[in-house]
């Protein structure tokens, strides 16, 4: 049984993850259908995005996926239309989707790098410019956009990566005014080292445990959970007054 709260606020609102079939963007979708939210989610990974929604479902609760990929805006904005259809306007968009494949600076061409904006800056906007009308028309939403610690902790071979996750709060901050006389609130997350099995396959192994004692004083691993719990928080109106901010979880590493 889980031991993280439950927002009576976020019973019955509806919102939008994208990149919600695998890692902390699954462990989000769980989170707003446990909390009685009617949620849809997005991510290139038909297979695994089908199974998770289905397995959802099966439990009762409000929930749909449409396989795609981010990088085709058109798709994005239309998934986010027909959710919308089907369903109501977005009370919640999280803006979690992202790549962090690394790469040597030495080697990355013009192409490569316009496909890491493609994925880790770009749908941010995009799904943002989607939604947001509905959202200060009704004077009521939660933005929550997804940055990463990658940068202002200096880590090296990804620099087109750290370089959009660095643009994302600047986005966030762009709105926040003009949204927020709306009553629409924008903040960023910075999640720290979360081990997810794509980053245990990819790019961390045994020497895992020393590289979190070395940069992370709080014990333990943070989990897809813990970021969910943070997301579900600023979804709710229990941080009715946040927007604007930078809420970093990384068990101390900055």
């Amino acid at each position: 049984m889980s031991t993280f709260a439950t927002y009576p606020s976020l019973a019955g609102m509806n919102a939008f993850v994208t990149g919600g079939a695998t890692g902390i963007g699954a462990a989000l979708v769980k989170a707003y259908a446990a909390q009685g939210a009617k949620v849809g989610f997005v991510d290139i990974n038909a297979d695994a995005g089908n199974e998770l929604c289905q397995s959802l479902r099966d439990a009762g609760a409000s929930v749909w996926f449409q396989a795609v990929d981010v990088c085709d805006i058109h798709a994005l904005q239309a998934a986010i239309t027909t959710y919308k259809g089907t369903s109501a306007p977005l009370d919640i968009l999280v803006n979690n989707v992202a790549n962090d494949t690394r790469h040597d600076w030495r080697d990355v061409t013009v192409d490569d790098w316009d496909r890491a904006m493609a994925v880790n800056l770009r749908p941010t906007f995009f799904a943002i410019q989607s939604v947001a009308a509905d959202m200060i028309s009704r004077k009521k939403g939660a933005i929550v956009n997804f940055g990463s610690i990658a940068w202002k902790a200096k880590h090296g071979g990804m620099p087109a990566y750290t370089t959009a996750k660095a643009a994302i709060h600047g986005l966030t901050r762009s709105f926040i005014r003009e949204f927020g006389t709306s009553g629409v609130r924008v903040n960023t997350v910075l999640p720290g080292m979360v081990l997810t099995a794509r980053q245990l396959a990819e790019h961390y192994s045994e020497d895992v445990d020393e590289i979190l004692k070395q940069n992370q004083p709080m014990a333990g691993r943070i989990t897809e959970e813990d970021v969910a719990s943070l997301v579900m928080f600023l979804s709710a109106d229990d941080s009715k007054m946040c927007t604007g901010q930078e809420f970093t979880l990384d068990g101390g590493w900055l």
